[in-house]
């Protein structure tokens, strides 16, 4: 099994910066792509970004520009990080992984998800 632990949440003003990680455990060589999702409340849940086990990176159109996403495989870890950051982020962060190739955005398609960081962005 394998377990991610998100980490580096909360309570920003807008324009401020904040770094995600997120820190897997396990049996991670089942691990290949690797994403951050983000709820709002009463939303669904979206990609933010998404990065492959090839190191190829996707990235959510609200976000393009703003955030970096990037995974030290030698420590186990993934990051977001988010800069000029907008009330509309506001929102729960979601690490997730899966053994498939590609960081879909699709949410479904993940097989393993942590439970979730909260990020607030205040105007």
């Amino acid at each position: 099994q394998v377990q991610l632990m998100e980490s580096g949440g909360g309570l920003v003003q807008a324009g401020g910066s904040l770094r995600l990680s997120c820190v897997a455990s396990g049996s991670i060589f089942r691990i290949n792509a690797m994403a951050w999702f983000r709820q709002a409340p009463g939303k669904q849940r979206d990609l933010v970004a998404g990065i492959a086990g090839t190191g190829k990176t996707n990235f959510a159109d609200s976000v393009k520009g703003r955030f970096t996403i990037s995974r030290d495989n030698a420590k186990n870890t993934m990051y977001l990080q988010m800069n000029n950051l907008k009330p509309e982020d506001t929102a729960v962060y979601f690490c997730a992984a899966r053994r498939g190739e590609i960081a879909s955005s699709a949410w479904s398609l993940y097989d393993y998800w942590g439970q979730g960081t909260q990020v607030t962005v205040s105007s």
